[in-house]
């Protein structure tokens, strides 16, 4: 029994080129998510697929019914993988997402995904929280371009630091190459 899942959050059609909320570097990170997919697929491991769905008024992406909300193609879900919708940036809240990992014996989570900055960030925390071992897959995620207080960051730079600050304390930090090295 594989106690290891990949989980896979939002990687939807509109963070990248020609979606409603396109974000800097979605192209090779959703590459590099489809490289870990391709792998636990390979090895017969679970994955599961956190889809964001948003229903609150004004928003503008990940609305129902749109191409936008659909998984990218680079890792729609297939066969039997479980796909979790959500309404909110904790991949828990709200879902039964915890309750299924606990059914299936999940100990660990693989993670990737996008936005770095909001649901990756949110999902990482809680999972670790609630006492899953997280390993964050730092080349599989993306970021946003962010401003406050009349400063402009960089979606790197938002990127570099969230990636920091979750592996200070609630994620092992490694690359696509180095999880995939050690996962073989």
């Amino acid at each position: 029994m594989h106690t290891t899942a990949l989980m896979i959050i939002d990687l939807q059609n509109d963070y990248f080129p020609g979606g409603s909320f396109p974000l800097p570097g979605a192209a090779p990170a959703g590459a590099k998510a489809a490289q870990l997919l391709a792998a636990f697929r390979q090895q017969g491991r679970p994955v599961v697929h956190v889809q964001h769905e948003s229903l609150a008024p004004g928003s503008t992406f990940f609305l129902p019914d749109t191409e936008g909300v659909a998984i990218h193609a680079s890792v729609r879900p297939q066969g039997d993988e479980t796909v979790i919708i959500k309404q909110r940036p904790n991949s828990f809240l709200g879902t039964g997402l915890e309750a299924l990992l606990r059914e299936r014996g999940i100990k660990s989570l693989v993670v990737c995904g996008m936005m770095t900055n909001m649901c990756v960030d949110a999902g990482v925390r809680a999972a670790s929280d609630m006492g899953f071992a997280c390993q964050l897959v730092h080349d599989a995620c993306a970021a946003a371009d962010l401003s406050f207080g009349g400063v402009d960051v960089p979606a790197a730079k938002v990127h570099a630091a969230f990636v920091a600050a979750l592996g200070f304390g609630y994620a092992q930090v490694v690359s696509c190459e180095e999880y995939l090295a050690g996962s073989a």
